[in-house]
């Protein structure tokens, strides 16, 4: 179990143990205020606890060794756990924050509330609260997209939580269309985050590449081996949090025994996989053509 990811397991877990205290504070505090900002609040606080717990989960399963059906591990659990929690953001919280905040501002009704400071309290207590996962991951050198997720989320938290407590704040000034206005800035703030985490989590499912620095990283130590005259056709994918899986060819001279090939085939992967971090990495060995022996490095549009 890597330190990285043993920090983040821990995070999850922290945020976990505080997003089920928050939640229950903030719903005990909605009914006795009946302010909406509150409910609003708890809701996403409520899809903040389903959504840890589809992050835990993926964080564990993408542990899992690769076997006959994943042969290049199971990294990509966390990336379709993120997904999730974006489809989750956007169904379960979003959309019903605002067909409530609708329903208020155009209602004839002067909604009563009581108790303001209840809510000023319980919100301002959240953000403080909210702020110590967040540190604490924001704090780890390596996050794999579990942790990235859960730190957009704890923003997201950060964000919605100054929103309501506005909103509260000039309830207390008896200013009562503020508080569905609130909770739309609410709504709106979980809906942005979630567009960002699919958009993001998408690109790593189709296979995003890890960048032309890495290539050209790859492709220079490559020519640093003694006997490779070329590096061409390079293809590098994200498997993983961190995990690359690369292939590529190097050009050797012609007549090599097929042992010397196979020897700077393995020099080659160790420098990649020592430098780059790269966990996969397939390497075919092709004859220098007899023209000459420039190394070519392909440009990706990235």
């Amino acid at each position: 179990m890597g330190t990285s990811n043993t920090g983040e397991l821990r995070g999850l877990q922290l945020s976990l143990l505080l997003y089920s205290a928050i939640f229950a504070a903030k719903l005990v505090a909605y009914f006795l205020t009946g302010i909406m900002a509150l409910l609003a609040e708890a809701l996403h606080t409520l899809s903040d606890i389903f959504i840890s717990s589809f992050l835990m989960v993926a964080l564990l399963w993408s542990r899992r060794e690769a076997d006959v059906e994943h042969m290049l591990g199971h990294g990509r659990a966390q990336n379709v756990a993120a997904l999730v929690a974006a489809t989750l953001f956007i169904s379960f919280t979003s959309y019903k924050l605002y067909e409530e905040s609708a329903r208020r501002l155009l209602s004839q009704e002067v909604p009563s509330y009581s108790n303001p400071t209840i809510a000023i309290v319980v919100l301002s207590a959240s953000m403080v609260v909210a702020a110590f996962p967040l540190i604490g991951l924001y704090r780890q050198s390596k996050r794999g997209a579990a942790a990235s997720a859960q730190i957009r989320e704890l923003i997201n938290d950060e964000l919605g939580l100054a929103a309501a407590l506005a909103g509260t704040l000039f309830v207390a000034r008896e200013v009562p269309l503020a508080d569905p206005l609130a909770s739309m800035a609410v709504a709106t703030v979980i809906l942005v985050s979630a567009a960002l985490l699919l958009r993001q989590n998408a690109s790593f499912l189709i296979g995003r590449s890890p960048g032309p620095d890495f290539l050209a990283e790859a492709a220079r130590l490559s020519m640093s081996v003694e006997g490779v005259l070329g590096v061409s056709d390079m293809r590098a994918e994200y498997v993983g949090p961190d995990i690359v899986n690369l292939g590529m060819h190097i050009r050797v001279r012609r007549g090599i025994t097929i042992e010397d090939a196979d020897h700077i085939a393995e020099e080659v992967r160790r420098l990649v996989h020592e430098h780059t971090g790269c966990r996969y990495c397939l390497i075919h060995v092709d004859p220098a053509e007899p023209s000459g022996t420039l190394a070519e490095l392909p440009q990706f549009r990235i």
